[in-house]
C-alpha cells in the first residue's frame, strides 16, 4: 500500500484533502497529519511515505522550505526520494510548481477532477525508476526563485491621517482587519490599508508573519508572551502594546507547549 503525508496548517483543508484522497485513491494510506512545514519534516523522517502533499504556505517552514529538507534527508537516508505535490491557493504557484515536470500541483479547495488527475500522475510515477534527489533541487531551487522573492512584500503602502506613508514590513507589529480595512500597527503609529488578510498572508514571509486568526496578522518578533483567559482562550501580548489579541482554535498548534 502506498503510504502519503499530508501538511497543511488550515483543519478544515487537511480534511478536505483526505476525504477526496480516501475517495479516489483506496490503495492509498495517510499515515499522518502536519500542521506545519517543521512538523511535516519530522513526520516524513518517521513514517518515510512514498507521497507527500505540502501546502505552500505553512508556519515554521514553507511547503518549499520543508520539500528541501525532505529531499535532502531522504537522499541522506537511504535515497528514496517521496514523490511531492504543492497544494496552494494561488494559481502561479501552481503554475511554476507544474512546469518544473518533478513536482505536482493541487489547487484548493482540492477539487475531484484535479485531484483524480493528480492521482494518476503520482501512480505513474510511483512505478516509473525512482528519481534523484538533486532533480528534485533543482525543481525547487528554480521554484524558490522565481516565487519567495517575488511574493514578500518589503514595505506596506498605508494611510495615516491624511498621509499615504511607507511603512518597513519589520516594524510592523500586527494586522488586524474588519470587513473594510486592515489596521497596521506599528510601535509608534496605527495606518491603514484595504488589502484583506488573505492577500497579506501570500506576500509577507510565513516564517515571521503568524496568522492566530483569520482576521489578525502578528509579527513573531513583537510577541511578549501567551496567556489564557478564564474562557481558556489563548491570548497574545504585543511587546509594547496594551492589547491582547485573541488566538482561534484552528491556530493553537503555533504556540503548543507554551
Amino acid at each position: 500500500m502506498t503510504r502519503a503525508v499530508i501538511a497543511d496548517d488550515e483543519p478544515l483543508m487537511r480534511e478536505q484533502l483526505r476525504e477526496r484522497l480516501t475517495e479516489l485513491w483506496p490503495g492509498l494510506e495517510i499515515v499522518a497529519e502536519a500542521k506545519n512545514g517543521a512538523e511535516a519534516v519530522e513526520l516524513v523522517s518517521e513514517h518515510r511515505p512514498e507521497v507527500v502533499f505540502l501546502d505552500i504556505r505553512m508556519p515554521a517552514k514553507s511547503g518549499i522550505e520543508a520539500a528541501r529538507e525532505i529531499a535532502q534527508m531522504s537522499a541522506a537516508l537511504d535515497g528514496h526520494v517521496p514523490e511531492i505535490v504543492f497544494v496552494t491557493a494561488y494559481d502561479q504557484y501552481a503554475i511554476d510548481a507544474f512546469q518544473q515536470g518533478v513536482i505536482d500541483y493541487v489547487l484548493k479547495p482540492a477539487e475531484r477532477e484535479r485531484l483524480a488527475v493528480t492521482v494518476e500522475r503520482l501512480k505513474k510515477r510511483l512505478a516509473a525508476p525512482p528519481k534523484s534527489a538533486d532533480a528534485l533541487h533543482e525543481a525547487l531551487a528554480r521554484l524558490a526563485e522565481r516565487l519567495e522573492p517575488a511574493a514578500r512584500l518589503a514595505w506596506i503602502q498605508a494611510s495615516v491621517g491624511n498621509q499615504i506613508q511607507m511603512i518597513p514590513v519589520d516594524d510592523v507589529l500586527f494586522f488586524v482587519s474588519d470587513e473594510k480595512y486592515t489596521r497596521v500597527q506599528t510601535a509608534h503609529q496605527e495606518a491603514l490599508i484595504r488589502k484583506p488578510i488573505k492577500e497579506l498572508i501570500a506576500e509577507l514571509d510565513p516564517s515571521q508573519f503568524w496568522q492566530i486568526h483569520r482576521s489578525t496578522l502578528i509579527n513573531a518578533r513583537a510577541i511578549a508572551g501567551i496567556t489564557r483567559d478564564e474562557r481558556g482562550r489563548q491570548l497574545v501580548s504585543i511587546k509594547g502594546r496594551p492589547e491582547k489579541l485573541e488566538v482561534s482554535r484552528s491556530y493553537a498548534h503555533l504556540f503548543k507547549g507554551m
